[in-house]
């Protein structure tokens, strides 16, 4: 029977500890790619009081001085200052790196996927992005928690900080009110927290969600604790890869488990998922369904996926059995047909690492591109 229900999804800034991680690891990536696009990566990034270490398998025929990587990213954060009890220029930088194992490389180098695993897209008709709202509207929260700080509009935050938004769906599962908004910023010890909560309302929240998904029984949380001075790597270690729920759809619709961040396009962990997200926004462009997941299983050394599986919930008359036949014939999933479809072998990945892989419209996300819809609407529909 059909119901109303909530569903909550968070964000996080690009100076939260663990995304300051992802981007420390996506920023190596992109560096051994812009010189060596053959290059494999899989770095891991941990981040704590006064320490980046970062660990990994990098085979290369270039060179990429990591130390000076990790402290422009600490820079660009917004780590500036002592005060902050992690600063980019007194940062210590611990690296252990070796090759990738010989024994991964005989799958890759023959085209095989890099690991065994699954991986999920999801696509839905309930933003213009096609994306889940509890989460689109959480990275725009935290987006704009970053825009007010680097821009002095709210001039004593600080680079952490995070966003949780729950979105009331009636019994047709369509999103009807925001019901709950909770920000959390990091900002400087003299402030107090009436000014704070009235200017994180006036300048983020109400800039971000709209008026009309909001009433009097929507409830705002700014700081609940009150005090939020201690922030970034000083207030919590940060590790690569430990926030999938906000690098993809927000807990809305299912995660294989593998990270994105750090891994180049050869791993299926991350270009598996993008090319699952590419194909179920395709599929809901061509009005082929309203809400589609699509999962891609793959093994070691084997170039096509072993089983693809696609769930419409009901969204459509068309039998799923149908849609995979037509996402077999339209696409090579082989890991060297997602790179060349989508373009992969760039260094592109910086700019994921903060604010989501999906839902992102501008340059560089290329598996948000509708490029494949006319394709899948005529091989499905006649």
């Amino acid at each position: 029977m059909a119901r109303k229900y909530l569903f909550t999804s968070e964000s996080v800034t690009e100076g939260h500890p663990d995304k300051l991680a992802d981007q420390i690891s996506d920023a190596i990536l992109d560096a051994i790619l812009e010189k060596d696009p053959e290059g494999r990566v899989a770095v891991e990034t941990l981040t704590t009081r006064g320490l980046v270490m970062v660990a990994g398998e990098i085979s290369t025929k270039c060179y990429v001085e990591i130390p000076s990587i990790v402290r422009e990213v600490v820079r660009k954060t917004g780590y500036t200052r002592p005060e902050y009890g992690f600063e980019y220029q007194s940062v210590a930088v611990v690296t252990s790196i070796q090759e990738q194992s010989p024994d991964i490389a005989l799958g890759v180098d023959t085209g095989g996927a890099g690991d065994q695993g699954m991986m999920f897209g999801f696509a839905v008709d309930e933003t213009p992005e096609l994306m889940p709202m509890p989460i689109m509207l959480a990275h725009k929260l935290v987006r704009r928690l970053t825009e007010v700080r680097v821009q002095n509009i709210i001039p004593y935050l600080r680079p952490d900080g995070k966003s949780q938004v729950t979105i009331e769906y009636d019994e047709e599962g369509k999103p009807v009110k925001v019901d709950a908004v909770v920000v959390s910023a990091q900002h400087c010890p003299d402030v107090h927290i009436d000014d704070l909560r009235h200017d994180i309302l006036e300048h983020v929240i109400k800039k971000i969600v709209p008026s009309d998904m909001m009433d009097d029984d929507t409830k705002i949380y700014i700081n609940p604790t009150g005090r939020f001075v201690i922030g970034g790597p000083v207030g919590d270690t940060g590790v690569t890869g430990r926030k999938i729920m906000v690098d993809s759809y927000g807990g809305f619709a299912r995660h294989g488990g593998g990270c994105f961040s750090g891994k180049d396009p050869t791993k299926v962990d991350r270009s598996g998922a993008y090319m699952a997200r590419f194909i179920a926004k395709n599929l809901v462009a061509a009005g082929i369904a309203k809400k589609v997941e699509v999962q891609l299983a793959y093994a070691i050394g084997v170039a096509q996926p072993v089983a693809i599986y696609v769930d419409t919930y009901g969204t459509t008359d068309i039998p799923e059995e149908v849609i995979v036949k037509a996402i077999r014939r339209r696409f090579d999933l082989s890991p060297r047909g997602i790179i060349k479809e989508l373009d992969l072998l760039r260094p592109i990945y910086l700019r994921t690492a903060a604010y989501g892989h999906f839902g992102r419209e501008e340059e560089g996300f290329p598996w948000e591109r509708l490029t494949a819809a006319k394709d899948l609407k005529d091989l499905i529909l006649g």
